[in-house]
């Protein structure tokens, strides 16, 4: 029998790993080897494991919500008595575009509109009308002041620079200006063609109290005619 040493008696379990030497055997050179390419292999496995975390949560973040779109404004509710009186002047078909202390008088207006629809025979641009009008609550009534259908026209006349032969379809503008109030600009059309005309512009005048139509500068008022033939200008 062979005579046993006490490292046969005491063997390694086998759940627990066999020490290992810290250094392989070997030739000085083959050790500073052996070193280089450990620390290589570390160096490795911690950059894959940097980016396999990355990656990782990179996939379980979810994409930024985009910012939603701004809704817009919606329209002011016409009162009923405005949409009332805006029908008994117009028609039933008829829009009130604004409402408020229009002119900066002090009073409440409104302006109104038969609108054209757009459709294949109105393509153009801008707002297309056949008829429009302002009116003032006077002590409670609603009264017209002003009158855009064939002609443009007041309480006093016929605004210059309104088309002799009269007009079927005007292209209305407006624009607010927080001291002057509202300007308005009518520019007559013949039939769905561009008539390639100035616009009339036609502001409240504080002097006159009244809205007059404006010379081609837009900065002085003129008067009215008590007819067409002082107050009519080409329509070409």
């Amino acid at each position: 029998m062979e005579n046993l040493t006490e490292s046969d008696c005491f063997l390694t379990p086998a759940n627990e790993p066999a020490a290992m030497p810290s250094l392989p055997s070997g030739t000085t050179r083959e050790i500073t080897r052996y070193r280089v390419v450990v620390r290589h292999t570390i160096r490795r496995n911690a950059a894959l494991g940097i980016l396999a975390a990355c990656f990782l949560a990179g996939c379980g973040d979810a994409p930024p919500d985009k910012p939603a779109a701004e809704a817009k404004p919606a329209a002011p509710v016409v009162p009923e008595d405005i949409q009332s009186a805006a029908d008994s002047l117009l028609g039933k078909e008829t829009t009130v575009l604004l409402f408020g202390e229009l002119a900066k008088n002090g009073k409440q207006e409104f302006l109104a509109a038969n609108i054209v629809p757009k459709s294949s025979k109105n393509n153009l641009p801008g707002t297309i009308v056949t008829r429009a009008m302002l009116a003032e609550n006077d002590n409670g009534q609603w009264m017209e002041i002003l009158r855009c259908d064939e002609h443009l026209k007041n309480v006093k006349g016929f605004l210059p620079g309104t088309p002799i032969g009269g007009v079927t379809g005007w292209r209305l503008a407006y624009e607010q200006d927080p001291e002057k109030g509202l300007a308005l600009y009518f520019t007559p059309l013949k039939g769905a063609v561009e008539t390639h005309t100035l616009p009339i512009g036609v502001r409240w005048n504080p002097d006159s109290r009244r809205y007059q139509s404006l010379d081609r500068s837009y900065e002085h008022f003129l008067n009215e005619a008590t007819s067409l033939s002082t107050a009519r200008s080409s329509l070409r």
